[in-house]
């Protein structure tokens, strides 16, 4: 079956790949002059479902359970199976057993834990959570390995142009928020991102720095450099990133370590991201095009549950649960 991907992001570059997988012909368009573009470039990557589970529903921990090993498996060595670290100030300290009482999968650490594992955060805090089942990655580096080996597979991409019009039967429609106001219920939510680059501290793993207004979490990328994010303002709004955000941003990375108030800010970056009502993302149909939509925040956490949905609708295999 000749199937026609469009968009170039996550969810379209898992798309693509769960069905070259499967033997289907595959052609990926995409408007952008290059893959990654958009929000999915802009992500934090973290394969965190425990964690997400403190304010989404039970289905971002069932479906996310197998994202890093999705991951892994189509992308050996891009996965960092390091846990997650959550942290909390000493005003904040209550947040940590909120948060716990809304997830699973966690322990508890106390300062000499905390030392042991981040050790530049030696003495800044007196306990965490730690989520030690859980990974990251780097979006853009993902997403370009991902691409290079459809490529080498003879994969055709058609950069610049989302309205590919060469013969296929069916068509897979991953262009995310180009779809807010043509889907039923589909809205934009604004994410704003910043990499700051320091020699001057390491870090393993993400780590999530709890506050009741302005929870953040820092991902540690190659290059010395961290991505701290990420605001969720209920907005389509994809100008640059506001004063306000840059200043609640730079705060709170801080306030997990004073060496950031030495960083370089490197990049800023504004990403809209589609969100259903229920914050839950969607496979449906309509005629010859079944929608791929409403990733929000978890992109690279669900999309590979997304891509085997795809496939077995195409394949016509019954649902399985998740466990």
């Amino acid at each position: 079956m000749r199937i026609l991907v469009k968009g170039a992001g996550v969810a379209g570059l898992t798309v693509a790949w769960q069905l070259y997988r499967h033997g289907f012909d595959v052609t990926v368009a995409e408007r952008a002059d290059k893959v990654a573009g958009g929000a999915s470039g802009l992500a934090g990557g973290m394969l965190a479902p425990w964690c997400e589970r403190e304010s989404a529903e039970e289905p971002v921990l069932t479906l996310g359970r197998q994202a890093a090993d999705w991951w892994e498996a189509a992308l050996p060595g891009h996965v960092h199976r390091k846990g997650t670290l959550v942290v909390a100030g000493g005003r904040d300290a209550g947040e940590l057993s909120r948060f716990a009482g809304r997830t699973s999968g966690w322990e508890w650490l106390d300062a000499a834990g905390i030392a042991a594992l981040e050790p530049d955060l030696e003495g800044r805090f007196g306990k965490a959570l730690f989520f030690r089942e859980e990974a990251h990655l780097d979006p853009r580096l993902a997403l370009s390995a991902l691409t290079a080996g459809l490529e080498e597979a003879r994969m055709r991409f058609v950069l610049g142009n989302g309205r590919y019009a060469g013969d296929h039967e069916r068509v897979i429609d991953c262009t995310g928020a180009a779809r807010i106001g043509r889907l039923p219920g589909l809205r934009g939510v604004r994410g704003e991102m910043l990499q700051l680059e320091t020699g001057e501290l390491r870090l393993s793993r993400p780590v999530r720095l709890l506050h009741p207004r302005h929870p953040i979490y820092i991902v540690p990328r190659d290059g010395n450099r961290f991505m701290v994010g990420a605001t969720m303002i209920e907005s389509g709004d994809d100008g640059p990133v506001t004063a306000r955000s840059l200043m609640e941003l730079l705060n709170a990375a801080y306030a997990l370590h004073p060496a950031f108030g030495e960083a370089r800010l490197v990049e800023t970056g504004v990403g809209v991201r589609p969100a259903y009502p229920d914050n839950l993302p969607r496979v449906t149909e309509d005629g010859d095009t079944i929608h791929v939509n409403g990733l929000y925040r978890h992109g690279f956490l669900l999309a590979p549950a997304m891509a085997a949905e795809v496939a077995r609708l195409l394949l016509r295999q019954p649902e399985r649960k998740a466990s």
